[in-house]
């Protein structure tokens, strides 16, 4: 595999994956209503970026090396 592609994929494998994990951190909707707090949250697209940002860094990872 190209050094360049490999490189692009493991840029974009860390970035994927760092979105995720903030996508999933941050919180949606919230609503206090005097001393009760509820949060409200839906992690599956979260969950597939960083899904995706890890399948690519396996596939950049387990890329051979021409010789």
């Amino acid at each position: 595999m190209n050094k360049h592609i490999k490189f692009i994929l493991i840029v974009v494998g860390i970035a994927l994956s760092f979105y995720g994990i903030n996508m999933l951190i941050a919180i949606e909707a919230s609503i206090n209503i005097r001393s009760l707090d509820m949060q409200a949250q839906y992690n599956m697209n979260a969950y597939i970026i960083i899904g995706l940002g890890l399948a690519s860094l396996l596939v950049s990872l387990m890329a051979r090396k021409k010789v």
